[in-house]
C-alpha cells in the first residue's frame, strides 16, 4: 500500500488545525512509503507504425489525386470507373504511379506534424507531460483523419493552457499558407465541366486572397487571371486546403478543441456558454452543408463529458499580451473557415 505525498501533507495540516486524528494514526500514515509516480513509457513503436501507415494511405490517395490532375480531372474526382476508390493493387502493379503521390503525402503529413509538434514543444517548455503525435491512417479521400497528442499531466496555469492551445494552429497555419503559395503556380485551367460524381471543395478566403496575390506577383501565370472555379488545383494545394480545414475546425471556440482552450484561458466563466453557442452556430450553418451537423453532434458529445471539468486554475489571471494573440487566432479562423467545405457538383 502506498500513500501519495499530498495525502500525507493533508494529514499534517489537519493535525495542526486541532483535528481529532489520533496521534498514533497520524504517526502510522507518516511512516508509510511515498509512491513515486512513474509516467507511462513512450510507445515509440506505435508512433512509428501509425506514421508509416498514414504515409502509405496518404501516398495512395495522393497518387490518385495526381492521376486525376494529369488527366484534367478535379483532384478528388471519383468518376473513373476503371480506378478503384483505394487503388492499392493498381498502384502496386505500377510502382511509379505510387511514387507520384509523394508531393501530397509529404505536404499533408508535414502540416499535421507541424500542428501537433507546436502543441508538443509548448508542453515541453511548460513542463507538461505529453505524448508524441499519434497519426491516424484511414482511407478517407485524403488518406488520414489527422493526428493527435495526449496530455498526461495537469495544466497549471491559464497562460500555459492558452499557449499550448494556440501553438498548434499558429504553426500549422504557417505551413498551410506556405504550401498554398508554393502550389498555386502549379495549377492549370480546367478543360472540362465538373461531373456529378466529382467531390467539389469550398475554398476559404485565404485561397482567394493568395490567388489574387499570385496574379499581382506573376501576372503572366496562365491561371492567375482565371477565377478559382475554373482552375484545377494541384494535389499540394489540396493538402493546403486540408490544413486550412483542420485549422478552422480546431479553432472553433468550444469544449476541448484548441479554440475552446483559448477561450477558457481568456475567460473561464463564459467558456461553457460560448461552447454551447458554437454548437448552435454549427446547427444553423448545417442548413447549408450537412457536414456541420456531424461536427456539431461530435462537439455536443464532447461538451457533455468535458465541460464540467476545470481545464486550468482560474488564478493567476491571463497576461494582457495574450489578448493580441487571441485576435490573431480569430483572424486565422476567419481566413481558413468555409461554410461549404464540400459541395455537390
Amino acid at each position: 500500500m502506498f500513500v501519495c505525498r499530498a495525502a500525507q501533507s493533508r494529514l499534517v495540516r489537519m493535525s495542526e488545525s486541532n483535528s481529532p486524528i489520533p496521534a498514533s494514526t497520524l504517526e502510522y500514515y507518516q511512516t508509510l512509503p511515498v509512491a513515486a509516480y512513474r509516467p507511462p513509457r513512450p510507445r515509440y513503436w506505435l508512433h512509428v507504425l501509425l506514421l508509416l501507415g498514414t504515409f502509405f494511405t496518404t501516398l495512395v490517395m495522393g497518387a490518385r489525386m495526381q492521376y486525376n490532375f494529369d488527366h484534367n480531372l478535379p483532384a478528388l474526382s471519383i468518376i473513373d470507373d476503371s480506378l478503384p476508390y483505394f487503388p492499392a493493387n493498381w498502384l502496386f502493379s505500377h510502382p511509379d504511379r505510387l511514387l507520384a503521390g509523394w508531393p501530397f503525402a509529404a505536404a499533408v503529413m508535414l502540416f499535421f506534424l507541424t500542428h501537433e509538434m507546436g502543441h508538443y514543444v509548448c508542453c515541453r517548455l511548460y513542463g507538461i507531460r505529453a505524448t508524441l503525435p499519434f497519426f491516424i491512417p484511414v482511407p478517407t479521400p485524403i488518406g488520414t483523419m489527422g493526428a493527435v497528442i495526449l496530455i498526461r499531466s495537469r495544466i497549471r496555469s491559464r497562460s500555459a493552457l492558452f499557449d499550448v492551445g494556440i501553438a498548434g494552429p499558429l504553426a500549422g497555419f504557417v505551413v498551410a499558407v506556405a504550401l498554398l503559395i508554393l502550389s498555386l503556380s502549379w495549377a492549370k485551367p480546367a478543360v472540362t465541366v465538373a461531373n456529378a460524381g466529382d467531390i467539389q471543395i469550398g475554398l476559404p478566403i485565404i485561397f482567394h486572397l493568395s490567388h489574387r496575390l499570385l496574379g499581382l506577383i506573376v501576372p503572366l501565370n496562365g491561371t492567375a487571371k482565371l477565377p478559382l472555379s475554373r482552375v484545377l488545383l494541384h494535389p499540394v494545394s489540396i493538402a493546403a486546403w486540408v490544413g486550412m480545414y483542420a485549422t478552422a475546425l480546431n479553432l472553433l471556440p468550444s469544449g476541448q478543441l484548441d479554440g475552446g482552450h483559448i477561450v477558457y484561458a481568456l475567460t473561464p466563466r463564459v467558456h461553457r456558454v460560448i461552447s454551447w453557442l458554437t454548437v448552435v452556430g454549427l446547427a444553423f450553418i448545417g442548413r447549408f452543408n450537412y457536414g456541420w451537423w456531424v461536427w456539431g453532434a461530435l462537439i455536443t458529445v464532447m461538451n457533455i463529458f468535458t465541460l464540467r471539468h476545470e481545464q486550468a486554475p482560474h488564478f493567476p489571471e491571463l497576461p494582457e499580451d495574450r489578448w493580441g494573440l487571441a485576435l490573431v487566432a480569430a483572424l486565422i479562423l476567419f481566413l481558413s473557415f468555409t461554410i461549404s467545405p464540400f459541395q455537390a457538383s
